[in-house]
């Protein structure tokens, strides 16, 4: 991942446009960033170059504070239609990254360390405008950074936003169900739980390392092929980049980020699997695939309903990400929200294009592309 530098110095710190940062410092701001999230992670990084998913032209945004490592965006240059083919800078996006916060450090001087990123956002796109997708609007830093566009002359605007459901660790699960406002749900799945078991013995397992992790993540290629994502050639083993993506990413490995494989089984068979990154105290439950054989019994619902309880039970996370869109089947199983929006940005200076036009581009595009998903899931 080594890229051409830039930089711009001041007596303590610096903002550079360079080459990825060394391991050690990437981690340790994994490590004390502000509600980290895994995308921007050495780790997933490394696995998507490993796989050929990374853009040629990708370079990070980086704030120091002498040594340390105080801030961090992945991004690149990208043609884009709300420049009318022209480019626009964007976060580092692959099919597979569902948020796109910069890691920022945790602490007193957090607003001042998200300042100084956005004076490297504007040194990297040469004051040029920046499409960013996914955006978590209220987590950690990312009030910081907009806050500090603000005051700095940038201005906003809001191409399309949606409460992606989480579900943050009660005290326990009888703590999470009381009171829950989808009561029903529950009852439901209890329902299906029992139709399934006529057809054999229904189990949970999990896993983080080892055979047993590699053989959950197989049984996920196999599930999702399987199914309409295979029909319609977007499932991971579909093509050679994705599915090297999956045994780079999914793999048990030394870092900050760990991964989590859970399974609904039957007769010892896994009929629904979830891959989730786990660091930061937070499970990103990025991809699910069930038997679709088995539609009717609700497998991937039943499975997210065991891995809620689990994560009571155990601790393994105090959040659960559903690293969903809009219009999840999980809005009825977790209990809590977090916004997310995908915005355009435009730097101080002229531009060849209003942000209200950009913003008509985008939603044009928002709007054919959603089309074009549903019309997939029909097939």
């Amino acid at each position: 991942m080594n890229r051409a530098t830039l930089a711009v110095r001041r007596s303590e710190q610096s903002i550079t446009d360079a080459a990825a940062p060394e391991a050690e410092s990437w981690d340790g701001l994994f490590a004390t960033a502000a509600q980290p999230h895994p995308h921007f992670s050495r780790p997933v990084l490394a696995a998507h170059e490993a796989a050929g998913l990374l853009p040629a032209g990708l370079r990070f945004v980086a704030v120091r504070r002498g040594e340390r490592l105080v801030a961090l965006l992945p991004c690149a240059p990208t043609r884009d239609v709300s420049a009318l083919g022209g480019r626009v800078m964007r976060p580092f996006l692959s099919p597979f990254v569902t948020a796109t916060a910069p890691l920022i450090a945790e602490g007193p001087e957090r607003a001042a360390y998200a300042h100084d990123l956005v004076a490297g956002l504007e040194a990297a796109s040469g004051g040029g405008a920046w499409r960013w997708p996914l955006l978590p609007t209220q987590e950690g830093a990312v009030p910081d950074m907009l806050a500090a566009m603000r005051a700095r002359g940038w201005v906003l605007g809001t191409v399309a936003a949606f409460d992606r459901p989480v579900m943050d660790r009660r005290a326990d699960y009888d703590a999470f169900l009381a009171g829950h406002p989808n009561r029903s749900r529950f009852k439901d799945l209890r329902r299906r739980t029992r139709r399934l078991a006529e057809a054999g013995t229904v189990g949970f397992e999990s896993s983080t390392s080892g055979a047993d992790l590699a053989r959950l993540v197989s049984s996920f290629l196999t599930l999702e092929r399987a199914g309409w994502k295979g029909q319609a050639g977007t499932a991971m083993a579909c093509r050679p980049e994705s599915d090297r993506l999956a045994h780079a990413l999914f793999t048990d490995g030394s870092g900050p980020v760990g991964i989590r494989a859970d399974a609904l089984t039957l007769d010892g068979r896994p009929i629904a699997v979830s891959l989730a990154l786990v660091g930061g105290g937070i499970a990103t439950l990025l991809k699910t695939a069930y038997d679709e054989d088995l539609r009717s019994h609700a497998p991937g619902l039943l499975l997210e309903a065991e891995i809620v309880r689990a994560c009571h039970e155990t601790g393994f996370a105090e959040r659960l990400d559903s690293a969903t869109l809009d219009g999840s089947a999980l809005e009825s199983l977790y209990r809590d929200r977090t916004p997310i929006a995908e915005i355009i940005a435009l730097p101080p200076g002229g531009h060849a294009l209003s942000l209200e036009r950009r913003l008509r581009l985008a939603r044009f595009e928002r709007e054919a592309r959603t089309a074009a998903r549903r019309a997939l899931r029909r097939r």
